[in-house]
């Protein structure tokens, strides 16, 4: 089993990439998988609504966006890391969720997701809520800790003082990889994805 661990930070080893760190580290002590998926400095577009996507399952710009989605089939879960912008997450982090989760949210379903934030001091709870709703509209479930996924810190040496912090993200990895084992145990004994019905769209017009 393998959980991809996303890094929405503009530092490779900032503040999120320690958080990310520590949930990785209990993944790992439980056997499961980890990869830390950073999304680099190069400015990442916002989905464009083109619709290309849906015919070919990659996005018309070629940037990490398509390079996480050949990587994603492997993955088993998912977290999603980033610093605490305006009380949002990172623009970066926030055009990259947008490509990925429009029109292949079905290549998520089931598969186990959460968010991490680091922040200096406050925020984290709005963001928090802004990434769980792609999680939520694509019926993955949501791996919770003994608190909000967060962090505090203005560099990684600070974050490495935030000794609830720390605690939390590892008290998030272990949880997670307790329910890959349920998921993996529930499949092992024939428990399946419940079968789709046929998606009704309705808008307020008719």
């Amino acid at each position: 089993m393998k959980v991809i661990l996303v890094n929405g930070g503009p530092h490779e080893k900032g503040c999120t990439y320690t958080a990310l760190c520590e949930a990785a580290s209990a993944l790992e002590k439980n056997g499961i998988e980890t990869e830390i998926f950073w999304l680099g400095v190069k400015p990442v577009g916002g989905c464009i609504g083109c619709g290309v996507c849906y015919k070919t399952g990659r996005c018309f710009m070629n940037d990490c966006v398509n390079t996480f989605l050949e990587k994603a089939p492997e993955a088993d879960g998912f977290i999603f890391g980033s610093p605490v912008h305006y009380a949002a997450a990172s623009g970066t982090l926030t055009s990259f969720m947008d490509r990925v989760f429009f029109g292949k949210s079905a290549q998520f379903r089931g598969k186990p997701a959460a968010a991490v934030f680091s922040c200096r001091r406050g925020g984290a709870s709005a963001a928090f809520d802004q990434i769980n709703k792609y999680f939520t509209i694509s019926e993955m479930p949501i791996v919770s800790s003994q608190y909000w996924n967060m962090v505090h810190g203005q560099n990684p040496d600070e974050v490495r003082q935030d000794r609830e912090g720390l605690q939390i993200m590892r008290t998030l990895g272990s949880n997670m990889a307790w329910m890959l084992k349920c998921i993996e145990a529930g499949r092992a004994a024939g428990i399946e994805l419940p079968a789709p019905e046929q998606r009704i769209s309705t808008n307020f017009i008719h």
